[in-house]
């Protein structure tokens, strides 16, 4: 692992090949699961506040079950993550024409109904944040249903930590990411 700030991030990171193919998995990672998508408290607040600006890019199923239950529901592991409809699909699941997943969040973001892209944890994947004590522990979640994603990233050469420059810098800022790239120059490209 390498320590950068608060932060200890997996080698896998550096290492791994990464590039969403959405047209082959349709956005499974949004339907599979035992669980909903992680939230923190701020992000929970923020739903709850804006969840009728929201509703409107929802499915009905996923509407109703957020009318029922809130934004969040406890997951076995005693954290708060976002509801899921009949314990399979995100309730914040919306579907394109051509049947692709797509956040319902994001696309109230992408509309400027809303300030907020989509929970952290979401935008994040296929890394997943645990604590170590007080630092966040930044770890790769290999999962079958991302093989074709594994495949486009060795193609077009971009590793997990390239592949989510974006949510990482929303993270954790601009600074923090410059040093995971410098890094990666001193400890892996090297090797590569």
């Amino acid at each position: 692992m390498i320590a950068i700030e608060n932060t200890l991030i997996s080698d896998d990171i550096f290492t791994e090949y990464f590039c969403c193919s959405l047209d082959a998995c349709k956005g499974s990672c949004c339907v599979e699961g035992d669980a909903g998508a992680p939230l923190d408290e701020k992000e929970i607040y923020y739903l709850g506040e804006h969840i009728d600006l929201i509703k409107p890019y929802l499915t009905e199923k996923g509407r109703e079950v957020i009318e029922n239950i809130g934004v969040f529901e406890i997951a076995v592991d005693n954290t708060a993550v976002t509801p899921l409809v009949n314990r399979g699909e995100c309730a914040f699941i919306t579907f394109d024409d051509s049947g692709i997943a797509k956040c319902a969040i994001e696309k109230a973001f992408e509309d400027s109904k809303i300030s907020y892209q989509k929970p952290i944890s979401c935008h994040l994947y296929p890394i997943r944040i645990s604590k170590v004590g007080d630092a966040d522990a930044l770890n790769y979640d290999r999962w079958t249903i991302c093989r074709d994603a594994c495949i486009e990233g060795r193609e077009k050469a971009l590793k997990i930590f390239q592949f989510l420059k974006k949510p990482l810098i929303r993270k954790y800022g601009a600074d923090w990411y410059k040093q995971v790239v410098f890094s990666d120059n001193e400890l892996f490209a090297k090797k590569s």
